[in-house]
């Protein structure tokens, strides 16, 4: 039993420690046997022996000598013979440690307390040979083993070096006990050796090892940088790495790069080597990566370095990149592993490269990883971005043991391609199976509800959710709101908001986007103040869609504080905030500041390009087209937003050739095929530029891939072109197809309806909302209240209105104010009025239009002039050519022809041709000759080729008795080939639409209708009329 007086404080574990004390040495006991109180065999003292267990790995004792394996020591003689011959004499040390380690290798390491005592015995008054058996119980990692060989060595009187003490400093930075290793770092300060390289190194390395990363920065900091050992830079490197600092780490690396000793770099081994690649891979540093990879011997390049490249640029969007990578790891004959797999077909999948990714799943058929899990989520995941649903499911049904991860894969990959009813399917098979859906699979399934049709089922999908326990969870409680918001239902997006307890910034940005997706931008900056004040500082995506919300209500000034805070938090350069920047500017009409943002951006992407394009379309086709240009030259490839840009301003006959042309670029570069947002665009544009047949034939080329979108376009184009028949036909045959009509598409049916008064179908368009479950929101209601009261059912379109109730916008009000002006219920037309401003709606133009009308069929002169004075001086509202025109009407129709022509003459802007023609017709009602003329010179001015100011002027002249006049009138219509427009009109008959048109005898009831008319005429003129009623 070994005494020995130590002045320090040192704790090994629960089950041995040694206790020294400064003030106080006490002597320390060591025996192999349990913890109990002795006493001091000199004074009596009770002192506690402490029991250091058995840790080696064969608990039978060694045994006899001669059951011992012969003893090694050939090898060790034969090296101090080498030293003989070549003239080294070898001192006692040297002769004492060969000895030590010679009866450990013939132990083989087995019986350590018998080979311990033998060695200890050898050993006696020889530091080497103690410093041999410490490497001995450090290098079979046992750390406990080290210290109690330690404490042992003290004991033994003599002086321990610097190597004892790395050797102990390693043990006690694998037990992590940092306060055993301060006791020692004491020790070392004590015996002068703390300047000592192989003691400063093994410091530094137990203090990073052991997080206490101050005290390894405070040492590595108090020796230069070119006395450090090697070892001191990777153990301060791995400390911050293992610590999850990583700039420090590379900030560590770098000042080695540039102040240490050659020497320091032969020490970064190939694990050190990827540790530095995967940090500067994690920062985003890919630039020093793939420097640091490029000096990396060709050797030191293992299957991990190339993972690290590979994943790294995968992860930052460099998908291009990590395929060459890829194709570098093969070329150098490195097998791939799992992980490089599964980063490869990532990056596969963000470029829908299909033809790599049937070479990849072949790579990883011959490699036998096929039926790993974490390859095989990674080919479903690829084949599911590339719209292979079957490939993807034929992997899926290959897995025998399917874990939550394969599940959830597959869930994501028909929730991603909208396949509602495979998600439902496969989420019934997976409770079937007895696998328990967890955060991951509800959030799958409930992006896939995330649409108008498919609210229903997210709200029952919520209520499983409620019962399973997964109410509080944030990743649920996120796509609970980002589902209700995109499918518009943000008052159940704002419930579960507030519900939320805990937050994020996902959360905040659901919220946001939604209600600027809907529209409702005063929400949405309320909601970014409130992200604000919580103490949530906005990211990219929060600030992008807050500056869209600028730039949809085109408030700049708000826009460049959003832009100022940008700069603040680092973000302008972002490429996502960057291009929302472009965009808010580009929307707010200050092209040169877009341009600006886009110029300085250090990387540009193909939504940055759009945005500037979007911006430049209407003010600058040409610069719009080549922005088109350098997109290809930078070999970005332009997207359907780029193209929708340009064609939604290829309108009208003179630029409807440009947008042909982009037709054809479309379809060449193979956009067009099945995507309903282009197809959509271009039918917009021909329709536009009154280019029926080929909006025709351009929807007939989608054969089954026509969405409720596509038939809402087409109908709405047959509309606006005054082809309401047709597009009737068409909402029949969409209806005929099974293809549900949403809201557009109900609005524009009845407005069809109201252009050709088909109450009918009108009716039976209402029934079908009532069914389908659509609520009467304002934009549903409206078109409700204009269609009846165009069709005279003025009963109808205040039951409509009255079913409002709180829905009721200035649309819906001015639906009922025009639809009772048109009728002739002035009265009631006014009524409304008053009941609207005490609603506190604020009346538009549009409101002043249909009560000034209402006045003008009325006779309500002086009612008409207090209307147009509120209009311009209480609501501050422009009068536009239509409103000067009804004022026009409402003198002129009753007599005040002179006070109407000053009205004319006062206007600011130059009176339009609606102006002049209702001027002339009160004056062909009044018969003033004079007036009439000089209006029909100024509307045949503007108007050279319409007939109808020659048939008004004529009419006059008739009227006047005037008939040379009139004949010489209707002799320059016939030189100037001038055709009458015939008028038209139509019945509704069943389901069927019957048009007549002035002197057309195509009708196959002509004659007979020609017949009842004649007799009808005679009756009339006989005066039996009456009698014939009767």
């Amino acid at each position: 039993m070994f005494v020995y007086w130590l002045p320090i404080q040192l704790f090994l574990s629960n089950s041995a420690f040694f206790h020294f004390r400064l003030q106080q040495p006490r002597r320390i006991f060591f025996a192999a046997s349990e913890n109990r109180a002795v006493s001091s065999p000199k004074n009596g003292v009770r002192h506690r022996v402490l029991h250091v267990p058995e840790t080696c790995p064969c608990q039978q004792s060694v045994g006899s000598r001669e059951a011992r394996p012969p003893s090694r020591l050939g090898a060790s003689q034969g090296r101090m013979k080498c030293r003989r011959e070549k003239g080294i004499k070898p001192n006692r040390l040297m002769r004492v440690s060969v000895t030590v380690r010679g009866v450990v290798r013939g132990r083989g390491y087995h019986g350590r307390w018998s080979v311990e005592s033998e060695c200890q015995g050898k050993a006696k008054g020889n530091a080497s040979a103690w410093n041999s058996l410490l490497r001995m119980h450090s290098t079979h990692g046992l750390p406990q083993s080290v210290l109690r060989c330690f404490a042992s060595f003290l004991n033994s009187g003599h002086s321990p070096d610097q190597f004892t003490f790395a050797i102990t400093l390693s043990a006690c930075a694998k037990l992590h006990n940092v306060e055993l290793g301060r006791a020692v770092h004491c020790c070392i300060i004590k015996r002068g050796l703390h300047s000592a390289s192989f003691c400063h190194g093994a410091l530094i390395h137990l203090y990073a090892n052991s997080h206490s990363l101050t005290s390894a920065r405070t040492l590595f900091d108090a020796a230069p940088s070119p006395h450090l050992h090697p070892v001191s830079w990777t153990s301060l490197f791995s400390g911050y790495v293992q610590a999850g600092l990583p700039q420090q780490a590379l900030h560590v690396f770098d000042k080695m790069r540039t102040t240490a000793s050659p020497a320091s770099f032969p020490i970064l081994d190939p694990v050190a080597l990827v540790t530095v690649l995967n940090t500067y891979a994690s920062l985003g540093k890919l630039d020093n990566a793939c420097q640091l990879f490029s000096r990396m011997p060709i050797s030191t390049r293992n299957v991990v370095a190339w993972n690290v490249m590979i994943s790294g640029h995968a992860k930052r969007g460099h998908y291009q990149e990590a395929l060459a990578f890829f194709r570098q790891m093969s070329k150098h004959g490195v097998k791939s592993s799992r992980s490089t797999l599964a980063s490869v077909l990532s990056a596969i999948a963000n470029l829908a490269a299909l033809h790599h990714g049937f070479l990849v799943h072949a790579l990883a058929i011959k490699q036998g990883f096929d039926s790993s899990i974490y390859v095989a989520s990674s080919l479903i995941n690829m084949y599911g971005k590339c719209a292979m649903l079957d490939a993807a499911r034929q992997v899926f049904d290959a897995i025998s043991h399917k874990n939550m991860i394969v599940w959830n894969t597959m869930l994501g990959v028909y929730s991603q391609n909208a396949y509602l009813s495979n998600v439902m399917e496969l989420f019934s098979d997976m409770t079937i199976c007895g696998v328990h859906p967890d955060e991951f699979t509800y959030t799958s399934i409930l992006s896939s509800c995330a649409s108008f049709e498919y609210v229903r089922i997210g709200h029952q999908l919520h209520s499983t959710i409620i019962k399973k326990g997964f109410s509080s969870n944030l990743f649920v409680n996120n796509s609970l709101i980002d589902m209700y918001a995109k499918a518009g239902a943000l008052t159940e997006a704002a419930k579960q908001f507030e519900l939320m307890t805990y937050r994020d910034h996902v959360s905040w940005n659901a919220i946001i986007v939604g209600h600027v997706q809907e529209e409702e931008e005063a929400v949405a900056f309320s909601l970014f103040q409130r992200m604000n004040l919580d103490g949530f500082v906005p990211d990219e995506v929060s600030l992008a869609s807050i500056l869209s919300a600028c730039g949809n209500i085109k408030v700049l000034e708000v826009g460049q504080q959003l832009h100022c805070l940008s700069v603040k938090l680092g973000l302008e350069t972002n490429l996502f905030a960057g291009s929302s920047l472009i965009d808010m500017y580009s929307k707010c009409g200050d092209i040169e500041d877009a341009q600006k943002i886009y110029s300085s951006m250090p990387e540009r992407s193909v939504v940055s390009f759009n945005a500037l394009i979007a911006g430049y379309a209407p003010k600058d086709i040409k610069e719009a087209i080549s922005l088109i240009h350098e997109m290809l030259i930078l070999g970005l490839k332009p997207s359907e937003i780029t193209f929708v840009s340009v064609i939604d301003v290829c309108k009208g006959s003179a630029k409807v050739i440009l947008g042909m042309q982009i037709h054809c670029v479309v379809v060449k570069r193979g956009l067009l095929c099945g995507s309903e947002f282009l197809g959509t665009s271009l039918l917009g544009m021909y329709m536009d530029s009154q280019r029926l047949a080929d909006a025709s034939v351009l929807f007939s080329e989608f054969s089954n891939l026509k969405s409720t979108v596509m038939w809402t376009a087409l109908i709405s184009g047959y509309t606006q072109n005054e082809c309401s028949d047709v597009a009737l036909n068409l909402y029949q045959e969409m209806r005929g197809n099974n293809i549900l009509p949403d809201q557009a598409t109900f609005v524009t049916a009845l407005r069809a309806s109201a252009l050709l008064s088909s109450l009918h179908d009108g009716r039976e368009i209402h029934s079908l909302i009532f069914h389908t479950g659509f609520d009467l929101d304002e934009l549903t209601g409206s078109a409700l209240v204009d269609m009846y009261a165009k069709c005279g059912d003025v009963k109808s379109a205040v039951q409509v209105f009255d079913e409002l109730t709180i829905k009721k916008d200035v649309i819906s009000w001015n639906s009922m104010i025009v639809g009772f002006a048109k009728n002739g219920y002035a009265e009631s037309a006014l009524k409304v009025f008053n009941e609207m401003a005490q609603s506190c709606i604020t009346p538009d133009e549009v409101t002043f239009l249909g009560v000034l009308t209402a006045c003008s069929h009325a006779g309500w002169v002086y009612e008409g002039r207090q209307v147009f004075h509120i209009m311009v001086n209480y609501y501050g509202i422009e009068p536009r050519g239509d409103h000067y025109a009804c004022m026009v009407d409402l003198l002129g129709r009753w007599g005040f022809l002179k006070e109407a022509e000053e009205f004319i003459d006062k206007l600011e802007l130059e009176p339009n041709a609606m102006i002049w023609a209702n001027l002339l017709g009160a004056c062909r009602i009044h018969g003033d000759e004079k007036r009439g003329q000089r209006a029909a010179k100024k509307l045949i001015e503007l108007e050279p080729r319409n007939s109808s100011s020659y048939v008004l002027l004529s009419n006059l002249y008739a009227a006047s008795g005037l008939w040379d006049e009139a004949r010489s009138l209707r002799r320059t219509m016939m030189q100037k080939d001038i055709q009458k427009m015939p008028g038209c009109s139509w019945i509704v008959v069943g389901q069927n639409t019957n048009l007549f048109v002035a002197g057309d005898k195509s009708h196959p009831s002509c004659d007979e209708i020609s017949l009842a008319l004649k007799h009808l005429t005679a009756l009339i003129k006989d005066n039996t009329f009456h009698d014939f009623l009767g």
